[in-house]
């Protein structure tokens, strides 16, 4: 089985063409689980299965989490999975790519640079607060694309100076917390100048931090732009693995576009030979 390895910003994947491989759809939760596990196979947060289009897109791209989890989509996922199509021939300069939660567009800048035009926001509330351990949080929430992809957004105070520990508990708590049916994508941040912000994101499916999150980033800077703390333009995101820009079209209270770009790397390409892979279990 031939497989790519590629990280942006930090947040890396696994990317598997089913078009040539051909393996039954039943078994990429599996697949996903197995690959995705770090320090015993080459580790990832997330699998990224190509699939011929349905809905007149250039190729699907299916997410699946580490935990084997299907997700909606993957903003980074989805600007690796861009420059992926466009190494192998699957598409050009600019892409449609079919996600569960509807079509994304893609656009080469540079050789690693890719912008995506993020999934529309569905739903917006801006007063979600929810109380972990006796103590109430504002937040807001945020679902991208149809189904939704969900994620809250929480401001907190000093987050580059956090505990590390206490932060990963409370993100836990909000992950699982029952104002999010769905559970949710935990977006922590601070605004650190203008258009500047620094964001943790505990996110579903993984069950920990990454050093990156481009939904959660399109997310975050989508409320504060409407709350008016930046102005939707070039705002730079800050994360452990990097930085990613957020780019916000808009009319009146209504977001019409939702760009991320950022960088891409292409780590490793070669054959999965995990012995411990067996897709007769």
């Amino acid at each position: 089985m031939q497989f790519w390895k590629m990280n942006g910003a930090g947040n890396d994947f696994i990317i598997i063409n089913n078009m040539e491989e051909r393996l039954p759809a039943e078994t990429f939760p599996y697949i996903a689980r197995t690959l995705c596990q770090r320090h015993v196979s080459i580790g990832a947060d997330g699998l990224m299965v190509v699939e011929a289009p349905t809905e007149g897109g250039d190729y699907k791209m299916l997410f699946f989490n580490a935990d084997g989890s299907v997700g909606e989509m993957c903003g980074n996922g989805a600007r690796c999975i861009c420059r992926y199509g466009y190494a192998n021939a699957l598409a050009g300069e600019t892409q449609r790519v079919e996600t569960t939660a509807g079509m994304v567009t893609g656009l080469r800048i540079s050789q690693q640079l890719y912008r995506i035009r993020l999934n529309d926001p569905t739903t917006i509330d801006f007063d979600r607060s929810i109380e972990v351990n006796g103590v109430r949080y504002g937040c807001a929430y945020v679902e991208l694309g149809n189904p939704g992809l969900p994620h809250a957004v929480v401001p907190y105070p000093g987050l580059k100076d956090a505990d590390e520990n206490q932060l990963r508990e409370l993100g836990r708590a909000m992950r699982h917390h029952s104002a999010f049916p769905k559970g949710a994508n935990v977006n922590f941040y601070e605004i650190t100048g203008d258009d500047e912000i620094y964001e943790r994101t505990f996110e579903r499916g993984v069950e920990d931090f990454t050093y990156a999150c481009g939904t959660g980033t399109g997310s975050l800077v989508t409320v504060l732009t409407l709350q008016g703390k930046v102005t939707g333009k070039g705002v730079r995101v800050n994360m452990t693995g990097g930085q990613l820009v957020i780019d916000i079209d808009r009319d009146g209270e209504r977001i019409t576009d939702l760009y991320l770009t950022g960088p891409t790397n292409i780590v490793a390409k070669g054959v999965v030979t995990d012995e411990n892979l067996s897709l007769t279990d």
